[in-house]
C-alpha cells in the first residue's frame, strides 16, 4: 500500500498521524540531519501500523522557488548538497521504519515552467539539470531499497516533446546513469500520477498514458481512479498480443516489483 505523505502541504495523512509536520524546507532550515531521519522513521512506524508499506517521499527537487509554489517548500533547497543529505536522511528513515522511500520528481522539477498539474511543463535543457538537479540523484540511488518517481516533465536534449514520465530517453538516463554521473539503477521506477495531473490528461486517457509509461520502461504505473482499470488491464492485454509491449519487459518489472516486496515466508506453500 503506498502514499503521499511528505509532510507539510502534502500529507495525506494528518488526521490519522497527528497533523501535517514540518515541510522539507522548514525541516531543512530548523533541523539536523540527524533529527530528520528520527521524524521520518517515527512517521514511517505510524504509517506501517497504517499497513502502508511505500510513501513517495522525499522530495529531491532542487529549487529556491517560493514555498507556495508547486515545488517550493516541498523541497529542502536550493543546494545539491543539502538536498542530497536531507533527502538521504528523510529516505533512511522511512527504510528504518520499514517503509520504502520513493524519490522524486526525476529528473528535477525545481526548475521547471510551471505545474505539471494544470499543464505541460518544460525544464532546464539536460545539460543544465546535470550540474544541479540530477546531482541528489547521484548519491541517493544507491543507498537502496529505494524507488524512484519520473515526473510530467519536457527536457530539452532529452525526452523532445514527450514528459519525462511517457520517455524512454529519461527512463533510460535513470537505469543506466550514463549521461549525468551516476551507477546504474535498477530499483522500481514509479509514473506520476497518469489520470488527474494535466500535462498527461489532455494529451492521453488513462489506458494509452498507462501503456506509454511501461512501454518506456516504468515498472509501476500509478493513477488515482478505479474505474479505468478494466480499460487499461484490456489495453495491455492487447499490447502484449500485437507485441506492442514485450513480454521481457513485464518479467523484468515483476522481479523488480517482487524483489522491493521482499520475500514472503508463506509464498508457495
Amino acid at each position: 500500500m503506498s502514499v503521499d505523505e511528505e509532510g507539510g502541504r502534502v500529507s495525506r495523512l494528518r488526521s490519522l498521524i497527528g497533523g501535517t509536520g514540518p515541510s522539507a524546507r522548514e525541516l531543512a532550515q530548523t533541523r539536523t540531519v540527524q533529527q530528520v531521519r528520527d521524524l521520518a522513521r517515527d512517521r514511517g512506524r505510524q504509517m506501517r501500523k497504517l499497513g502502508i508499506t511505500i510513501d513517495f517521499a522525499p522530495v529531491v527537487d532542487v529549487t529556491d522557488a517560493p514555498d507556495d509554489t508547486v515545488i517550493g517548500d516541498r523541497s529542502f533547497g536550493s543546494d545539491p548538497a543539502t538536498v542530497t543529505a536531507y533527502a538521504g536522511a528523510y529516505a533512511q528513515g522511512l527504510r528504518d521504519a520499514g517503509v520504502l522511500p520513493v524519490l522524486k520528481h526525476f529528473p528535477g522539477h525545481g526548475r521547471g515552467s510551471g505545474d505539471s498539474h494544470n499543464g505541460g511543463v518544460t525544464t532546464p535543457p539536460l545539460d543544465d539539470l546535470v550540474g544541479d538537479d540530477l546531482v541528489p540523484y547521484r548519491t541517493l540511488v544507491t543507498q537502496a531499497p529505494v524507488g524512484v518517481m519520473v515526473g510530467h516533465l519536457q527536457v530539452p536534449g532529452l525526452t523532445g516533446s514527450e514528459p519525462a514520465s511517457l520517455s524512454k530517453a529519461a527512463v533510460n538516463l535513470l537505469r543506466t546513469g550514463t549521461g549525468y554521473g551516476a551507477p546504474p539503477f535498477d530499483g522500481p521506477v514509479f509514473s506520476d500520477d497518469l489520470s488527474g495531473m494535466a500535462a498527461i490528461s489532455d494529451r492521453f486517457g488513462v489506458s494509452e498514458a498507462v501503456l506509454r509509461t511501461l512501454q518506456a520502461g516504468a515498472d509501476i504505473a500509478l493513477w488515482v481512479t478505479t474505474k479505468e482499470v478494466p480499460a487499461v488491464l484490456d489495453r495491455l492485454e492487447q499490447a502484449l498480443r500485437a507485441g506492442e509491449l514485450p513480454m521481457s519487459a513485464v518479467d523484468r518489472s515483476v522481479v523488480r516489483v517482487a524483489t522491493m516486496k521482499g520475500p514472503n515466508p508463506g509464498c508457495g506453500r
